[in-house]
């Protein structure tokens, strides 16, 4: 994002030129906003690269979302016909909807046309008796119409999550369209559900995927059928109701054992073959339970080592936490304490990059068999954490505040102390590796 930020009279600009794939729909040639950052306040424009995050990603999302109106112009036609109903003070209805109408309501209607003299005018008429077509599009543009219709829940998400966003959800489609071919989407059957779900049945059996992945596509595609069903009146029926796969017990991941953690994991050169902020990392996340994507967008501001009880901050800054209980504050100590104090800063290097980070480290344990099974990764340290706050006997509260879980329990009072929190955790915390 650093390439999209320019200094101009003290102020940090986002500045853009429109690529040639939406330069028929921008005629801009360059974008320019302010980030409203003071430079002076932000040498490093790291504050500022957090709000282009944001301008980028909407940015991007208006341009799909002109490309994806332009392919599909039946779809803005409704809309306009659906608005100007509305202007001259009726709602849309669709043809036979206005046949069925009582008669005085039906003459309301063209009174109406006749009144403001738009019995010419084509739109006007269209709109007030129902004569624009009810819109429909072709599965493979599910996506972009989707995302078009969303791009004010994606606008708080960073770089990397809106990627990993957008890159399942354009897959699951690409799938769907192969399994029930490119239909309009209001032809979509129950049929073709099963049709997909059996598709993943067949890959489950064969050892290639779990039910877990299937059941999380089959949600994504109907989220994004019910939500376009919604924004554009099209009735769907919900197709993939009642076909999730029975997940099965493989589907969770392992804790690493305390003693494995400590005698292997923390071992004198056990992982000298990782860079040193991966390496870093994996002792953060032994000692605080948090997980990756938290772990990596530390930031000098949310690392508080000054502190009476040393803490880090988990916050929804620049990206979306996972949940709102999500949001909380962590106790440092062991490992976690040892590590924090010689990354201040947090680790740049995996900044908004924990898929990467997670790949890298998954594949040198396996190499270098300190991975008990293929159950055991770099999110085991989160679930060992938890287990290890069991074994202590750490209040439910407690656990589910430093997790950052929801309960399901109404909420009074602060919750656990930071003090309290530190108790519990120095007793489970690790003993730092010796070359730290």
């Amino acid at each position: 994002m650093a390439d999209f930020l320019t200094r101009r009279n003290g102020t940090w600009h986002f500045v853009r030129r429109v690529p040639l794939e939406f330069a028929a729909f921008d005629k801009r040639g360059i974008v320019r906003h302010s980030t409203k950052v003071r430079v002076s306040t932000d040498r490093t424009g790291r504050r500022a690269s957090q709000v282009a995050d944001r301008l980028n990603a909407a940015l991007e999302s208006e341009w799909r979302q002109l490309a994806g109106s332009a392919a599909d112009p039946s779809l803005r036609a409704y809309e306009d016909a659906r608005r100007r109903a509305r202007s001259l003070g009726f709602e849309y209805l669709d043809a036979p909807d206005v046949v069925t109408l009582a008669t005085a309501r039906r003459l309301e209607r063209l009174e109406a046309l006749e009144a403001r003299r738009l019995e010419y005018d084509a739109v006007a008429r269209a709109a007030l008796l129902g004569a624009q077509p009810q819109p429909s599009f072709k599965l493979s543009n599910l996506f972009t119409e989707y995302e078009a219709a969303t791009k004010d829940e994606t606008a708080p998400f960073s770089r990397n999550q809106l990627r990993i966003w957008r890159n399942s959800r354009m897959r699951v489609v690409k799938e769907f369209v192969e399994i029930a071919g490119d239909k309009p989407v209001a032809d979509l059957t129950h049929n073709d559900a099963i049709d997909y779900r059996e598709w993943w049945r067949d890959r489950v059996v064969a050892g290639e995927a779990n039910a877990g992945s299937a059941n999380k596509s089959m949600g994504m595609l109907s989220r994004m059928l019910k939500e376009m069903s919604i924004r554009h009146r099209l009735n769907l029926p919900e197709i993939f109701k009642g076909l999730r796969l029975k997940a099965g017990p493989n589907n969770v991941r392992s804790p690493f054992e305390t003693d494995f953690i400590q005698q292997k994991l923390f071992a004198v050169g056990a992982l000298d073959g990782l860079n040193e902020e991966a390496r870093h990392i994996l002792y953060v996340l032994a000692d605080t339970g948090l997980r990756p994507s938290e772990a990596v967008n530390l930031q000098r501001h949310t690392i508080h080592l000054e502190a009476p009880v040393p803490y880090v901050e988990i916050l929804p800054d620049g990206r979306v936490l996972k949940s709102s209980d999500s949001k909380r504050e962590v106790p440092l100590v062991g490992a976690a304490l040892a590590t924090m104090k010689l990354n201040p800063d947090g680790f740049p290097r995996y900044k908004d990059k924990s898929s990467s980070l997670s790949a890298l480290v998954n594949k040198y344990l396996s190499v270098n068999d300190l991975r008990p099974s293929p159950m055991h990764g770099l999110y085991s340290f989160r679930h060992s954490f938890k287990d290890r706050l069991i074994a202590a006997q750490a209040p439910d509260s407690l656990i589910d505040s430093l997790m950052g879980h929801r309960s399901g329990k109404p909420k009074y009072g602060k919750g656990p102390s930071l003090e309290l929190k530190r108790k519990f955790l120095e007793s489970i915390a690790f003993t730092p590796p010796s070359r730290l």
